[in-house]
């Protein structure tokens, strides 16, 4: 089916969906894209167009050696937990306000 994805908490921070071309995907930060294109050009690639300048990126599995992969995965899986808290916490006040609204309207009647 699909190209193989790593995912934590169900979200994906990586994927082998470019593996045909040499290349595994990253989810970074703009930031973090820039900095790793910045140190080994040769190794990171922004992905074209309007993922890429999200920060997704390529890595060239090619040249890629088992301490940079491990780095780079690393990198995008802690960004991955990150974003995931932060979900989790916007979701549980929203969740909050509703049944707060909903007792106090339950209360009024």
């Amino acid at each position: 089916m699909g190209a193989a994805d790593f995912r934590v908490g169900g979200r994906i921070f990586a994927t082998l969906a470019s593996q045909k071309q040499g290349y595994g995907n990253l989810m970074l930060t703009p930031e973090q894209q820039a900095a790793f294109v910045q140190e080994l050009p040769e190794m990171f690639v922004p992905i074209a167009g309007g993922w890429g300048r999200m920060g997704m990126t390529h890595i060239r599995l090619s040249v890629a050696n088992e301490d940079v992969l491990r780095g780079a995965l690393h990198t995008a899986w802690n960004l991955r937990v990150e974003k995931n808290t932060k979900v989790s916490g916007k979701k549980r006040s929203s969740v909050k306000r509703k049944r707060a609204a909903t007792t106090r309207s339950t209360k009024r009647r």
